[in-house]
């Protein structure tokens, strides 16, 4: 058998972390919410079985992961806290940070995603939802002028994406798709993918979204799920351009 194919064991982890899961079961068993207090330090110690610096190391790693918050003084003591979707979000970019993703890596999820998601909210957009939407997606209504706005160009037309998903109702389809948006957009800003400068991306960026919006209001989820996969096909294409670009010129070729 090839020395690969032979599974690994798992790298055993430590009794901080251990407790701290059996922390996270207690709260979910006891379905306690957010401003819930936690028993006491020597509680945790007597309920567990373990040393003090356990419990202390255990609760550091749920206060890290903002799942408990912790404070001093009269009244004091640990607390359920909330994980919000940008904490959340930036937990997840710190792994992905390592994980080299390319354009193409993202646009594989985006292209699953985001038509769906545009269908799915075909008509069901309040009135101010779709002001913002329309605002984000004619802010700009020239070619940038420069690289700084053409950053900005890309980095509002990703916010469109990104609170496009926060209007959906459902949590982790719109968490997901605004997750690609945020990364892409720090991908953007990190690899500098907006200087070189396109003008037929600008175009037809804006002229998707905006037939998007139009989409939504007037109920079409089959138009919205084709500009948007449209708008998705298009935009790969000229972003890994964009990107072929960047690497001609830091490689320096001609």
């Amino acid at each position: 058998m090839p020395e690969d194919s032979i599974a690994r064991p798992l790298p055993r982890r430590s009794r901080p972390v251990q407790v701290a899961d059996r922390i996270k079961d207690w709260v979910v068993e006891r379905d306690l919410k957010t401003g819930a207090r936690l028993p006491s330090e020597a509680e945790m110690i007597a309920q567990f079985g373990v040393s003090k610096g356990t419990v202390r190391e255990a609760m550091r790693i749920l206060e890290a992961q903002g799942l408990i918050i912790t404070r001093t003084g009269p009244g004091g003591g640990s607390f359920v806290g909330e994980v919000t979707a940008e904490r959340a979000k930036s937990l997840l970019a710190n792994y992905f940070y390592f994980q080299q993703l390319s354009i193409t890596d993202i646009y594989q999820m985006r292209k699953m995603l985001e038509p769906e998601l545009a269908a799915s909210m075909a008509g069901r957009l309040e009135r101010w939802q779709l002001d913002e939407l329309r605002e984000l997606a004619t802010r700009h209504d020239r070619p940038a002028q420069s690289p700084e706005e053409e950053r900005d160009q890309h980095v509002t037309s990703l916010r469109f994406h990104e609170r496009l998903a926060e209007f959906a109702g459902n949590p982790l389809l719109g968490f997901c798709v605004s997750f690609m948006a945020r990364i892409l957009a720090d991908l953007t800003v990190y690899r500098r993918l907006y200087e070189p400068h396109n003008e037929e991306l600008w175009a037809r960026g804006r002229q998707h979204q905006i037939d998007l919006v139009a989409a939504l209001e007037r109920g079409d989820a089959g138009a919205a799920r084709a500009t948007m996969r449209s708008h998705m096909e298009g935009a790969e294409e000229m972003m890994q351009r964009q990107e072929a670009q960047v690497m001609r010129r830091f490689m320096g070729s001609p």
